[in-house]
């Protein structure tokens, strides 16, 4: 192993002696600055321009009607989600079952809500008097009619709350492959069924995978509540759409339902962020930085950098 000699007398450089050099990434806020600029002329843009009618979005922001839209809204969402999440956990289980006959009846199902548009989906349950005029579901004396039953509310209900079940499934079943085949081989070595297994042992743990897209599919989910409107349901949109009927002043009414879908939706962004932090606890080394970290860190990384490194 071959050596350099240090001559007698060198004195040696420690650590203090160096000079650090800060990183500065010019590039970085170059662009920053150009997307800044860019947000600004779109911001200046829609302000100024007339035909947007800010004096009638602030007239109807708070309006009565608007308001009982967005609690509407808010209850497809919550219902809907409920009705989505139960079927999805069991649709998963059953997709997952050793039965060959249930495992494809899930699969069938999962497949034609899936298959099929959530629009002609709730047509179909809006128009369902005119397949069924009178519903007995199979029980001797029960004759009810259709076109009281299924109202426009209940045929919203049904039309979400069944397609969203589809896809809560495949989440749900992701979340349960996720989780390590010797635990349910552990719990059966032990004499726990299978239902007890599923039920504490498989799905708390897939929780850290079904929690994130469940969040996304809550969001859109809100959105897809916008759909309704062709079936009469007085939600956001539908309530906007009365008032500009009325006032023919059509976009500064969807601008009112866009700002309020937004707002709700960005509420919502911000539950879920922290859900994903609360189970994400103990699965990463590293929780997802917050925003407030992550504005921090980007005003420090300069300084953060520059006392790493760097030489004369």
């Amino acid at each position: 192993m071959s050596t350099t000699a240090i001559p007698v007398g060198t004195p040696l450089r420690s650590f203090d002696d160096y000079t650090t050099v800060k990183a500065t990434y010019l590039g970085r806020w170059i662009s920053a600055a150009l997307v800044l600029a860019l947000a600004v002329l779109a911001a200046q843009s829609v302000i100024t321009n007339p035909r947007f009618g800010w004096e009638t979005v602030g007239k109807y922001i708070r309006d009565a009607s608007i308001v009982n839209g967005i609690a509407i809204t808010l209850m497809l969402t919550a219902v809907c989600m409920v009705i989505g999440i139960i079927l999805g956990v069991v649709l998963a289980v059953m997709r997952l079952s050793l039965n060959p006959v249930v495992r494809a009846a899930a699969s069938a199902y999962v497949n034609f809500f899936r298959g099929t548009p959530v629009l002609v989906q709730l047509l179909f349950w809006y128009n369902l008097a005119a397949l069924y005029p009178v519903i007995s579901f199979g029980i001797p004396g029960v004759q009810l009619d259709a076109n009281q039953l299924i109202t426009p509310m209940v045929a919203a209900i049904l039309g979400l709350g069944l397609n969203q079940g589809a896809y809560m499934s495949e989440i749900v079943r992701a979340g349960i492959l996720s989780v390590d085949h010797g635990q349910s081989e552990a719990a059966a070595a032990l004499g726990i069924n299978r239902f007890r297994t599923m039920q504490r042992i498989i799905l708390p743990q897939a929780m850290k995978v079904i929690i994130p897209p469940t969040g996304n599919e809550t969001i859109g989910m809100l959105k897809t509540t916008a759909l309704v409107s062709v079936i009469s349901v007085p939600e956001l949109l539908y309530s906007s759409q009365i008032i500009y009927a009325r006032t023919f002043e059509t976009i500064p009414l969807l601008i009112v339902a866009s700002i309020w879908y937004i707002i709700i939706t960005s509420i919502l962004g911000v539950g879920q962020y922290h859900l994903e932090r609360r189970y994400a606890k103990g699965g990463q080394r590293n929780l997802p930085l917050t925003p407030w970290q992550r504005l921090v860190l980007f005003f420090n990384t300069h300084d953060r950098l520059g006392r790493k490194g760097g030489t004369r």
